[in-house]
């Protein structure tokens, strides 16, 4: 690197430039906004519509792309000193797709931190929690502030920021679930109180918090900081913790978190297994799904009952509901247990749980204490075979992201049950014999009932009409009308028509129904980049429906690709198949407005 040039580029914290020991000043608030946008898009074009669209979050002015030149070439000079008049330089590249900050990974906070997290997460994958654990400490330790601190705060509230610190955040969830399993908490406390301050209302994060503190043998304060975070839940979202955070409560209560520094629990005496207990509480306000539950009673009525049934259907639509309600109604088939994970596919803010990870979490459910677990996939997944083996035990496999993250998890006990949901078909487990049932959203009667259910039946009598419009406002989406229904008993005093007004004005974008949009922007966010932006262009299509051949021209694609794409679209439930070669956009998406094309 030529002498003056920057030794480094930092972004996670304030936001600066270091030319040796210097830090030089960066210029106008819109100049160091630019700049803190290109270093995160480091190594990859930027559009100057994108640009503009970040620097100026409301009208942009006339003259801004003639500003944002003028900025472009300040930072040259800035970057690059001695650089000729005029000259383009090799820092700030303008080519036919935008600006581009020309950067090495070691030159860029950001960038080392996503190369350890890719490393991080192949040795969690692996099983190797503690090759992973240094690995994200040493990413998270790139972390020194808010995302960059120091750029004016309407240009930080853009997405583009915001996810970096959802990266953040996701990346701590992974680091403490490492931690865990190696017996290492104490190492990830702080970072999990400080992804707690950007995220605070994260039920992953607080779960991983008590969890930490009991491992580190503080069960006083682990305990306290579940109250603390119940009674923040009550008061904020007028909602009782999860089904993570409960857990992990329970663990704590039941003194079943080793802390780290201490011996071993003994191994429980042969013949004596253990009988987990893991299904989730059952829902007490769940209702209807009378033709669903019959086919899954229907089900068990064939030869022996199937090995896996998989239950799939859009974002939000009940999917977990329907098997915690049917698993209490055959739990007593299945007495030597019940296990439960979450897989985390579509997490919106975290990644898919390795299956590695969700075995040695199910093996030591099961009794197997830590240090008989193997440390490769095939050892745990084997183990995990063998110790189900002759048993009945039933297993909920919940948010699955693909084929083989279940794959290692299907007990190969004829006597044991799967339940495994996923926003995905998982043609490979249908394949290998998997049952699969669709769920689709409640009928409007089934909805209304729903709704009856959080905020009572007289109540619903005396304002039908308002309540039929909510139902509708809400698609008859099972999560969108638990959020609504939340919010109506949080405020007593809001009648229904006001609260349907509120809805119909909002055009989806209500604050109660932000979990909602995150959930369904959850499922676009793993899609490729061509299938991502076909259900864009999607948006913009006048019609209902769409067929392969307009759908390829609409995108400057094959037909043969387009229906791949719409395949993809398809798989996640995101279109709909209406007849063959026919495919029309989930009703649903524009009443969450999770594309932009539909914002």
């Amino acid at each position: 690197m030529d002498r003056g040039e920057p030794t480094g580029f930092e972004v996670l914290g304030p936001l600066r430039v270091l030319l040796g020991e210097a830090k030089p000043e960066l210029g106008f608030p819109q100049q160091r906004a630019l700049l803190a946008l290109l270093l995160v898009r480091a190594g990859r074009p930027v559009p100057a519509d994108e640009i503009i669209d970040v620097l100026w979050p409301g009208r942009p002015p006339a003259s801004a792309l003639n500003v944002v030149r003028r900025y472009t070439g300040s930072l040259r000079r800035l970057l690059e000193p001695g650089l000729p008049p005029r000259a383009t330089g090799r820092r700030i590249v303008r080519g036919a797709d935008g600006y581009l900050l020309a950067a090495d990974e070691d030159e860029v906070d950001l960038l080392r931190f996503r190369g350890l997290v890719r490393r991080a997460k192949r040795a969690a994958a692996t099983g190797r929690p503690e090759v992973a654990l240094p690995h994200f400490l040493g990413a998270l330790g790139e972390w020194r502030g808010p995302v960059a601190a120091g750029v004016p705060p309407a240009v930080r509230e853009h997405a583009l920021f915001t996810e970096v610190e959802r990266e953040l955040v996701r990346t701590t969830v992974m680091a403490a679930d490492a931690a865990l399993l190696c017996g290492r908490t104490r190492e990830v406390l702080p970072h999990l109180r400080r992804a707690l301050a950007l995220d605070p209302l994260s039920e992953s994060l607080h779960a991983r918090l008590v969890l930490s503190l009991a491992a580190a043998g503080r069960q006083a304060e682990a305990l306290a900081a579940h109250e603390s975070v119940r009674l923040t839940l009550a008061r904020e979202l007028g909602v009782a913790p999860g089904a993570e955070l409960s857990a992990a409560h329970t663990r704590v209560l039941r003194q079943d978190v080793r802390p780290s520094d201490a011996a071993p629990r003994p191994e429980r005496p042969s013949g004596s297994p253990v009988r987990p207990a893991q299904l989730p509480p059952e829902i007490t306000s769940f209702t209807g799904r009378h033709a669903e539950l019959r086919a899954l009673r229907a089900l068990m009525e064939t030869d022996g009952g199937p090995a896996a049934v998989l239950l799939t259907g859009t974002a939000g639509v009940g999917k977990t509901a329907l098997a915690v309600h049917w698993g209490h109604e055959i739990a007593e088939r299945y007495p030597d247990g019940q296990l439960h994970v979450d897989l985390r596919g579509f997490d919106p803010s975290a990644e898919p749980l390795p299956p590695a990870v969700a075995l040695r979490g199910m093996l030591r459910a099961l009794g197997v204490p830590e240090r008989r677990l193997p440390s490769g996939l095939d050892g745990l997944a084997g183990l995990y075979r063998s110790t189900l083996s002759g048993r009945r035990a039933l297993v909920l496999l919940d948010d699955a992201f693909d084929t083989e993250q279940v794959r290692p998890l299907l007990p190969a006990s004829p006597g044991c049950l799967t339940l495994v949901t996923s926003r995905r078909g998982l043609s490979g487990l249908v394949t290998a014999g998997a049952r699969p049932l669709r769920v689709n959203v409640p009928s409007a009667a089934d909805a209304l009932g729903l709704l009856a259910g959080h905020i009572g039946r007289d109540h619903l009598a005396a304002e039908a009409a308002a309540a039929e419009e909510i139902v509708g406002l809400c698609g008859r989406l099972p999560l969108a009308l638990a959020a609504v229904a939340t919010l109506a008993a949080d405020r007593p005093g809001l009648p229904l028509p006001r609260l349907a007004a509120e809805l119909r004005l909002s055009q989806g974008d209500f604050d109660a129904l932000a979990g909602v949009r995150a959930a369904f922007a959850a499922s676009r966010r793993h899609l490729s980049a061509d299938a991502a932006r076909l259900l864009r262009l999607l948006g913009r299509h006048p019609g209902p429906e769409v067929t392969a051949e307009a759908a390829g021209e609409l995108a400057g694609q094959a037909v043969r690709r387009a229906r791949a794409l719409l395949d993809e679209l398809a798989d996640v439930h995101l279109v709909t198949e209406t007849a063959p070669g026919r495919f029309a956009r989930s009703p649903l998406l524009r009443t969450f407005a999770v594309d932009p094309a539909e914002a």
